[in-house]
């Protein structure tokens, strides 16, 4: 049984940036979280355990920008939470 066509999304670009957004930015969203955890554990600890946690994280944050519907309000998530991590981890590494 097809899909309802009210439920998919009519332009291409918008198509594309929810693609980007789940991949790109949950990819870097996750690396910057893994990143930052090796500021608090072991880093063989933190690269052991990132092949198992960072793709189930990574395919959540996936996921979630094919779900929500307003794709501008996951990239700017996707931003800031990144920001965060990267700038903690600096201010941290001091």
């Amino acid at each position: 049984m097809p899909a309802n066509k009210k439920y998919l999304t009519k332009s291409g670009w918008l198509r594309l940036s929810k693609i980007l957004a789940g991949t790109l930015g949950g990819y870097s969203t996750m690396f910057s979280f893994h990143l930052l955890m090796t500021v608090f554990f072991p880093k063989e600890n933190v690269v052991a355990t990132a092949f198992f946690t960072g793709y189930i994280l990574w395919a959540f944050l996936l996921l979630w920008a094919f779900v929500d519907k307003n794709v501008w309000r996951v990239w700017l998530i996707y931003l800031l939470a990144t920001s965060v991590f990267y700038g903690l981890y600096f201010l941290l590494q001091a």
